[in-house]
């Protein structure tokens, strides 16, 4: 029973940045593969970007390629989403996952055991 907390989320402006962060109460979090996915209002939950446990590779959709970038504080036990060049489409709830030791598809909700509350995301024009 691994606790998720994000944090960071508000309302920025269109081509401004937001650091979001997932806090888990695992002390080998390293061990834990980490993705994050974002639910627009009348959309299903989409992937947007993770890190893979102990080596770290990271992963991105292609609508947040070049402009977000998820990074891992394994002494901290925490994992950052640093959104840069927002605009109005990155408006969601975003949502922290973490599963231990996942060897399935990183990019596939359902391959996750747990989930934070969720961060609101708002970008204006």
């Amino acid at each position: 029973q691994v606790q998720l907390v994000e944090s960071g989320g508000g309302l920025v402006q269109a081509g401004g940045s937001l650091r979001l962060s997932c806090a888990a109460s695992e002390r080998s979090f390293n061990t834990y593969a980490v993705g994050w996915f974002r639910q627009a209002p009348g959309k299903e939950r989409e992937f947007v970007a993770a890190i893979t446990w102990l080596i770290g590779t990271t992963y991105y959709a292609d609508s947040v390629k070049g402009r977000f970038t998820i990074s891992r504080d394994n002494a901290g036990n925490t994992v950052a989403l640093q959104m840069n060049r927002l605009n109005p489409d990155d408006t969601a709830v975003y949502y922290c996952a973490a599963k231990h030791n996942l060897y399935k598809s990183i990019y596939d909700r359902k391959n996750y055991d747990y989930w934070g509350q969720g961060a609101r995301v708002t970008v204006s024009s």
